[in-house]
């Protein structure tokens, strides 16, 4: 039994992953770089921003200094228009019984808007989402995933997170919560041993 699961968003909740990849391949092409969604997704997923930023530019050269609003910008519409949730998220969400949130690497305006974007605003009110830069610090660091449970009143043995990355897994077990990895790929080389993995969000209440 759990007092609290506690949710990222990115690839958890909703599929915004593979839409900022593919905005983050087009602005690389417009710059005359060829990079593959593929490729992005497996070297950036759940990584803090302004690592993903300097990642890039340690591969490509030095940005423009207005890479970084220029996606943020490109990404609001983007995921107005086509961001929706991870299968079986809103019906996994009405079904459970146990407090949840959202904890994520994002601003807090992403986090809302991909929220809404895909349906998943009403489940999580103001007081139950949490940004990493709020609270300063980022995953793989644990203190946003403690700062969630001290929120939510829940001890963080007793908490569950649900998460889809190395950052965020590594960051659960550094709190000392129990952790669920929802995988993308197979048999992934990042998910530590006696981590259970699942492939969908309907399996994950085998172990709510």
């Amino acid at each position: 039994m759990h007092d609290a699961v506690i949710f990222d968003c990115d690839g958890t909740l909703v599929d915004s992953e593979t839409l900022s990849a593919e905005l983050l391949c087009t602005l690389l092409s417009e710059l005359g770089h060829a990079a593959e969604p593929a490729d992005i997704l497996g070297r950036f997923r759940g990584q803090q921003f302004a690592r993903s930023l300097a990642d890039l530019e340690a591969r490509y050269g030095v940005l423009p200094e207005n890479f970084g609003d220029s996606f943020r910008t490109r990404s609001v519409d983007l995921y107005r228009e086509r961001l929706r949730e991870i299968e079986g998220a809103a019906a996994l969400l009405a079904a459970m019984t146990h407090p949840a949130c959202v904890a994520s690497n994002a601003p807090r305006n992403k986090i809302e808007l991909c929220l809404d974007a895909a349906g998943l605003a009403p489940f999580f009110p103001a007081s139950r989402v949490f940004s990493a830069y709020e609270v300063g610090a980022w995953k793989p660091d644990p203190g946003l995933f403690l700062h969630a449970a001290e929120a939510m009143r829940a001890a963080p043995s007793r908490c569950l997170v649900v998460e889809d990355s190395a950052p965020g897994v590594a960051a659960a077990l550094a709190a000392g919560m129990r952790v669920v990895a929802l995988l993308h790929e197979e048999a992934p080389d990042w998910l530590p041993q006696g981590v259970p993995g699942i492939r969908s969000l309907a399996e994950l209440r085998d172990f709510l």
